[in-house]
Order: structure tokens, then C-alpha cells, then sequence
């Protein structure tokens, strides 16, 4: 295995962290719908960017072309799974009525809350493989069983879900968007809105798809820094292309 000492992985983090503050404050900050020139624009830096990343991966001596192969794999697996994630999105703010000009909001938090899950996920399918080679088979029947659960499921409104019933009956809930803010007071007290909401709901699937995403991405590679990269490359220009597919 190629050894990625602590400065690199410094480096790496630092820098994606640095693309998601620029995301917020050029594009998110200021509530907009993008239009499709800029959806286009900033998607195709992306991919592209991703791809650059996977060519270096081979010109780098100790690294060569079988990471690099095993990079390209990962991503395009994991961007798969990514614009699936766009269309349960789609159904969830479809479900809580999110004025559009809002969405960009809603998709960049919940993006972010997908990268992080992800990479404590990584963190501990590394451990794992490192200590366990027989985690393999449980990541395998892990994947079995929510894959028939995908076949099955008519997973029905996300605003009104078992999950969501149980949220509202614990906090004092708006009837209406206050604007982007998450929580307002009213009449001395302090309400959430329908954009908190959706993003807890967003948040919660996001735990449901790390735990297919990475398992699915571990059956390509071993290399724990392969498999955050690679999710970290799929996962930016995600709000691009939802807006884009829309």
C-alpha cells in the first residue's frame, strides 16, 4: 500500500474544505437560482478537476497507473451514487416545498453533511479492513440487503415519514419559510422552520447513503486516502448539477 503521511493528508482536507468556503461565499451565500450557463460552467470545472487529480495519481513515482485505474473507478462509483443522491434530494424538497431560490442553501449543508459522514465512515472501514479481512463479506451482504430494500421500497413523502412525525412532535415547528433561517421566535418563543427540516431529513438519508457508498468503494480499492478523494471529487459540483439535471 502506498504510505500517505499526515502532511498530505493535511493538505488534502485543508484544500477541500477551502473549495466548499469558496462555494458558500461566491454562490450560496446570496440566495439564488443559478442559471444554466453557470450550472454547466462550474460542473464541467469540476469533472474535470476530478480527472486532472486521477492523471497526477499516475504521474506521481511509487503511485503509478493501478492506483490511478483504481481512483477512476472509485470516482465514477461514487459519482453514480452521488447523482442518486440528487434525485432523493429532489423528492425531499419537493415534499417540504422549498422555494427554489433557497435550494442552493439546503443542497450545499447537505453536502457537507454527506463529506463529513462519509469521511468518518472512511476513517472506520479503514480501520476495519486494516484489522478484520473479513469485513469484506459483511460490507458485501450490507450492500445485499439494501439493495433489495431499494427494489422494494416505495419510500413514500419525506415531509411526512415515521422520522419526520417523531421531529415535529419533539420541536415547535412554522407552518411557513422565513426566508433561509432556521430557526425565528415568535410571540416570545422560538420555532424551527420547514428549511431545518429538510436538512435534517437531507442529513438523515445522507447517513443512509454513506453506508452503501463506502462499503461499494472499499470493493475497488484498500487505500483509505483513494476512497476520501475520490468521494470528495464527487461530491463537489453536486449542487451544479442538480440545478443542471433540473
Amino acid at each position: 500500500p502506498v504510505e500517505i503521511t499526515p502532511l498530505v493528508w493535511g493538505i488534502t482536507i485543508a484544500v477541500t474544505i477551502a473549495f466548499f468556503v469558496y462555494e458558500f461565499f461566491a454562490h450560496v451565500r446570496k440566495p439564488h437560482e443559478p442559471s444554466i450557463g453557470e450550472s454547466a460552467r462550474w460542473s464541467a470545472f469540476y469533472i474535470g478537476l476530478a480527472l486532472l487529480f486521477g492523471v497526477a495519481i499516475g504521474l506521481i513515482p511509487g503511485w503509478g497507473w493501478v492506483f490511478s485505474g483504481e481512483y477512476f473507478a472509485g470516482y465514477l462509483t461514487e459519482k453514480a451514487l452521488s447523482i442518486d443522491n440528487l434525485f432523493v434530494f429532489l423528492i425531499v424538497m419537493t415534499g417540504f416545498a422549498v422555494p427554489k431560490i433557497y435550494q442552493q442553501k439546503v443542497l450545499m449543508i447537505g453536502i457537507v453533511i454527506a463529506l463529513i459522514m462519509r469521511g468518518g465512515f472512511i476513517a472506520a472501514g479503514a480501520a476495519l479492513i486494516e484489522n478484520f479481512s473479513w469485513v469484506f463479506y459483511l460490507f458485501g451482504a450490507l450492500l445485499l440487503v439494501l439493495a433489495i430494500q431499494q427494489v422494494k421500497g416505495d419510500h413514500g413523502d419525506p415531509s411526512n415519514g415515521r422520522f419526520m412525525r417523531l421531529v415535529r412532535r419533539i420541536l415547535p415547528v412554522t407552518d411557513e419559510y422565513h426566508e433561509d433561517r432556521l430557526i425565528v421566535r415568535k410571540d416570545g418563543r422560538r420555532f424551527v422552520t420547514p428549511m431545518l427540516l429538510t436538512i435534517v431529513a437531507i442529513g438523515f438519508i445522507d447517513l443512509l447513503f454513506a453506508l452503501d457508498s463506502i462499503p461499494a468503494i472499499y470493493g475497488l480499492t484498500s487505500e483509505a486516502y483513494i476512497v476520501f478523494t475520490a468521494n470528495a471529487f464527487a461530491l463537489m459540483g453536486l449542487r451544479q448539477l442538480y440545478f443542471l439535471i433540473g
